[in-house]
């Protein structure tokens, strides 16, 4: 078998480009998404909240690089604590050092990971720059089981992005509502639908408490990638086109945050 990866606006049976195959048809198997969970530690917050939508993980570590590195030891950490059970580790960058190396720190990943959820987990030699063993990487993400899905509970979806997509200088006219990014984990989002977000704005009242408003807003499109939807089920990133003002959603200020039906 050999497995590829294609963008979501690829047929759904493309032709075979392994050599000697090429008459043969490959077949459409799984659709997914990424979640790039960023290694920076400001940017911690936004790798948790994304941890918490996964069904998998992969484990990125250099291979030209010691192991472990600070970041590594935090995602671990975070895995740990979700106790995701898909999980695979890549050194990447094989083609940057020689074999012994290589293999000296695949010793070194095997000792790093005893004790922890990614003991047991495969570790395969990569090159994302030259194309090597992505194809490993394709199939064990298509082997990677497919979790039961609640589609009749109200709809909840965990927020990992948001963001303000209007220019500087845009008229008012032109001027788009805040956009939240993330994964439903039950129920389903349709479009017009009235939404809240929880817990919403957090105030300080005249006595020193806080106080949590949950913003309103009204579900204006969604999307998976480039592709419109009508209504969005759980499984996969959408982007959510609201109503809200597009000052509340920039720069990730929304991340952490649950969308859901008014009053649930």
């Amino acid at each position: 078998l050999a497995f590829r990866s294609y963008g979501s606006g690829k047929v759904d049976n493309p032709p075979c480009d392994v050599p000697g195959f090429n008459n043969c048809k490959m077949k459409l198997v799984r659709h997914i998404s990424f979640v790039d969970c960023p290694g920076h530690e400001i940017l911690m917050t936004r790798m948790l909240s994304g941890a918490t939508i996964m069904d998998g993980a992969f484990l990125l570590i250099a291979a030209n690089e010691s192991c472990p590195q600070p970041q590594t030891l935090e995602h671990l950490s975070a895995l740990d604590i979700l106790k995701l059970q898909n999980l695979i580790i890549l050194q990447n960058k094989v083609d940057t050092i020689q074999q012994d190396q290589a293999r000296n720190q695949y010793k070194a990943i095997r000792e790093f990971l005893k004790g922890t959820v990614a003991e047991g987990a495969p570790v395969v030699p990569i090159s994302a720059q030259l194309n090597y063993n992505i194809d490993a990487v394709c199939e064990y993400i298509a082997r990677i089981p497919i979790p039961k899905k609640d589609f009749v509970s109200p709809p909840r979806m965990v927020v990992i992005r948001s963001f303000d997509v209007n220019k500087p200088g845009c008229g008012i006219d032109d001027m788009k509502g805040g956009v939240v990014g993330g994964s439903i984990f039950k129920g389903v989002l349709k479009v017009n639908q009235m939404v809240e977000l929880r817990p919403g704005i957090l105030d300080k009242t005249a006595d020193g408490k806080i106080i949590c408003r949950p913003i309103y807003s009204r579900v204006m499109s969604l999307f998976a990638e480039q592709n419109k939807l009508q209504y969005a089920v759980p499984g996969g990133l959408i982007g959510v086109g609201t109503s809200m003002d597009p000052s509340l959603s920039r720069s990730d200020m929304l991340v952490g945050q649950v969308l859901g039906d008014v009053g649930t």
